[in-house]
């Protein structure tokens, strides 16, 4: 029996510390997997190697496309909410713009003002995984003013969701966007009254102080149902969009969303195409302004 255990010792014994390879191994794995429910309208990420759905995108025919429920990383909690009885015109990570040629897509999600033209998966399978929808934006007669292309691209590195959002909006008319303070990409967590909570910007300014104001990032941190401490969701902001850095919309119950609205009307003539670039980084823990903006560089680098 001791000349076993010494053979074991001395030349290691496979079996057991094998087999905590291949599963040390498994859990890193970074690797995601899309599924695409047609019949729902929806398209689901889940880690390759597991059942847990980590994001919905919904892209149904009766309503705008938007992102809910989006997991924590570590699974403890659900980051977004869908119609909050404070603002039942929000629907977790979504795009709506206010003013349209007058008239407004963000309180509206119906499919009175959205058509579905389609959703795609573009790559399904690996570290990085892609998706897109398309939809027409409807005026009072049924007819398309703006059609808009959201390219989503998702990543996990180190227990971070990155998700990055490629929008493009093309004119088929000449369009005025009015001067409002909100309107575009928009954050709706599961706020309540009393919830530990904060918005911070890259600029350090904190709730209501960061409202209309100027940054490269922002960040909101919520204590949401299932967990003990915060986990967050940030926004990054891309040099190359239209008045970089943008303003924040920042409403009283820790929504938030970048929006060139604020600064005034803006146009799109017929024909043109608009362009505009969002990094959404999803994470646990406390917040840490200097890697928040490190891995903002660490975006506009890689794009």
């Amino acid at each position: 029996m001791v000349t076993i255990l010494l053979i074991f010792f001395l030349f290691g014994y496979s079996g057991i510390p094998e087999e905590s390879k291949v599963l040390a191994q498994a859990n890193q794995d970074n690797s995601l997997t899309l599924e695409h429910d047609t019949q729902a309208g929806t398209i689901t990420v889940y880690r390759t190697q597991g059942q847990e759905k980590l994001l919905t995108q919904h892209a149904r025919e009766d309503t705008r496309p938007y992102l809910h429920p989006i997991m924590a990383p570590d699974g403890k909690g659900i980051l977004t909410e869908y119609r909050p009885e404070h603002h039942k015109h929000q629907t977790g990570l979504y795009w709506g713009f206010k003013l349209v040629n007058g008239r407004d897509y963000f309180m509206n999600w119906q499919g009175d003002y959205w058509r579905h033209i389609s959703a795609d998966i573009m790559e399904g399978t690996g570290e990085k995984v892609q998706w897109q929808t398309v939809y027409d934006l409807l005026d009072s007669a049924g007819n398309a003013i703006l059609t808009e292309t959201q390219h989503w691209t998702m990543q996990e590195q180190d227990g971070t969701f990155f998700l990055d959002l490629q929008w493009e909006g093309q004119a088929k008319t000449d369009i005025t966007l009015g001067k409002f303070y909100v309107g575009g990409l928009f954050l709706r967590m599961p706020w309540r009254k009393g919830i530990p909570g904060e918005v911070v910007n890259a600029a350090g300014q904190r709730n209501q102080e960061a409202e209309g104001q100027r940054a490269i990032w922002t960040d909101v941190g919520m204590q949401v149902a299932g967990r003990d401490d915060l986990a967050h969701i940030a926004i990054f902001d891309h040099p190359e969009n239209p008045a970089f850095p943008i303003p924040w919309r920042v409403d009283g119950e820790l929504g938030v969303g970048p929006s060139r609205q604020i600064l005034g009307d803006w146009y799109i003539h017929q024909g043109e195409r608009v362009q505009i670039r969002y990094r959404v980084v999803v994470y646990t823990g406390s917040l840490d302004q200097e890697r928040l903006t490190q891995w903002w560089k660490d975006y506009i680098c890689e794009n």
